[in-house]
């Protein structure tokens, strides 16, 4: 099963940190993550230098996972041109181009 997942509650960093990175780390999430996009301030998640968001970069770099910041709030954070390097930002409509390629069974919101 294809998941994507959007991150928009506080929570995401400790859900991220304690539960998924590890999971897709030892290759025992589940599901095949095609794709993860973040909302306010779960983007910082995403500045170079972030352990959780390191982590995720280097999952994403071995299997293909999309991450990708949202644009508004990656330019109202003043982070944009911070994030890790191949992280692009965007809004719905590039989400949906960068995933049209892959069949996403599941998007989960958290």
């Amino acid at each position: 099963m294809n998941v994507a997942y959007v991150f928009s509650t506080p929570n995401a960093s400790f859900i991220l940190e304690k539960m998924i990175a590890p999971q897709l780390e030892e290759g025992r999430h589940g599901a095949n993550v095609v794709g993860m996009f973040f909302f306010v301030d779960n983007n910082y998640l995403l500045v170079r230098g972030n352990p959780t968001g390191e982590r995720l970069a280097r999952v994403a770099r071995k299997t293909g996972m999309l991450l990708m910041g949202c644009d508004q709030c990656c330019y109202q954070r003043e982070i944009a041109d911070k994030l890790i390097e191949g992280v692009p930002v965007g809004c719905f409509p590039d989400l949906y181009r960068a995933l049209s390629g892959v069949q996403v069974d599941q998007v989960i919101t958290l």
